[in-house]
């Protein structure tokens, strides 16, 4: 698909071109020219929106679907034309289907369902056989079909020795580990965070020593092998003091940060509303400003939805007996922008790419078109109308969103909402 982008500010700091307005030329899914007034000699389509923003094109770390087993919660078409309506040119496919993505033949499925869509579709494989934290699934033959990383979805390898043997391992073919932190022995029966608010619910908490103590234990284990190793969604100040301190010392350690951490706190639960029962549980406005210092000072490398859709018969009952997990993709741009600067948004959006060992796409001329088009401006309130996913468990529903995300173009085809 050949066309003319107008009057598009970029936002890239690796491009020449950044904070520029410019046209950009698209012809066979490259941009053949950046410039001004760029002539339409070929009468091809040409977009133009208010105040339109470009930026290399989006990257979600953490993204659940369904499929296959779960296709009332999510299938991967209609959830990779979420992701693309909501900004996303990529995504990491976390494993926990049924069955789930524990060998080649299950990394092969899930890259075939996500063929021909605009969003590209990157598998997570499982750490462990069936998730089970007993023994090591097949790491190198996914990793040649195709999967980026392996870690067991908000599983904790309990087991220290095979975490250790994980991280050894995998350092013969380049491959990042994922350790979810999350004492189970802690956080015992526990559903949201302890404190002030889980006592006056009657809610049983979990302490943040629980993720602080699993996060302590995989960077000393970091610090033996050696390695890559990734530890998604942290939630608590103890937990980037831990991480800040491991990067000091040089090891390889990145860090992700769920939106809704970023955003909420505990004091939402006032409702018992279990749109807000999350894992990591929301915390306090303490570890929130931590958060979001550390994401500003880079200590934590990339933002995630963290988007688990959960369908209605598990979300719209008892708090204690209701599946952690919120969607995501649809209100991250938008939450986001409530309280980091655009450009901090947009630089944890897409530089986490090279991390997962994701081609980037600098916006030059003659570069692969892949990017992102959005309005940073303006305000609404985030409502139901506003959810493409099949579940509707967001806990963003009501809340006021930043600016609005147009679509994307990648793959040659252009996905506007």
């Amino acid at each position: 698909m050949n066309m003319i982008i107008r009057d598009a500010k970029i936002i890239d700091s690796t491009s020449t071109f950044h904070n520029q307005t410019v046209d950009l030329l698209i012809e066979d899914g490259f941009i053949a020219q950046i410039g001004n007034a760029i002539p339409n000699n070929s009468e091809i389509q040409e977009i133009t929106l208010p105040n339109l923003h470009l930026s290399q094109g989006w990257f979600d770390s953490s993204v659940s679907f369904g499929e296959p087993g779960y296709e009332e919660r999510e299938t991967i078409s209609n959830g990779l034309m979420v992701a693309a309506k909501s900004g996303f040119t990529a995504i990491a496919l976390q494993p926990h289907s049924n069955p789930v993505i524990d060998n080649q033949s299950q990394v092969n499925f899930v890259k075939n369902k996500a063929l021909g869509f605009a969003t590209e579709l990157f598998p997570i494989g499982a750490l462990t056989k069936s998730s089970e934290g007993k023994d090591l699934a097949e790491l190198f033959d996914m990793k040649n079909a195709g999967a980026v990383a392996f870690g067991d979805f908000n599983k904790t390898i309990e087991n220290a020795n095979l975490l250790k043997i994980g991280l050894q391992y995998t350092q013969d073919f380049d491959g990042l580990v994922i350790a979810y932190s999350q004492d189970a022995t802690i956080k015992g029966n526990g559903v949201v965070n302890e404190g002030i608010v889980s006592t006056r619910l009657g809610l049983k908490g979990i302490p943040n020593l629980s993720e602080e103590l699993q996060v302590a234990r995989n960077l000393f284990l970091l610090e033996y092998t050696g390695g890559k190793l990734h530890i998604p969604t942290i939630s608590t100040a103890k937990s980037v003091a831990l991480i800040r301190e491991a990067k000091a010392k040089g090891l390889n350690i990145t860090c992700s940060v769920a939106v809704h951490h970023l955003v909420l706190t505990d004091a939402v639960l006032e409702g018992f509303d279990t749109r807000y029962k999350v894992t990591p549980p929301l915390r306090t406005e303490t570890d929130r400003q931590a958060l979001v210092e550390a994401v500003l000072d880079n200590t934590i490398d990339l933002i995630t939805s963290d988007h688990n859709p959960i369908d209605i018969e598990f979300k719209k009952m008892e708090f204690d007996n209701a599946k952690n997990g919120t969607i995501g993709l649809e209100s991250a741009f938008g939450a986001l922008l409530s309280v980091l600067p655009l450009e901090t948004v947009i630089a944890k959006l897409t530089s986490g790419k090279n991390l997962f060992s994701i081609e980037n796409h600098i916006i030059e001329k003659g570069a692969k078109a892949n990017l992102t088009l959005f309005n940073p401006e303006g305000s609404t309130t985030f409502s139901k109308e506003n959810i493409l996913s099949k579940s509707k468990n967001s806990a963003f529903l009501g809340t006021l969103q930043n600016g609005t995300v147009y679509g994307i173009y990648n793959q040659k085809q252009l996905i506007l909402k």
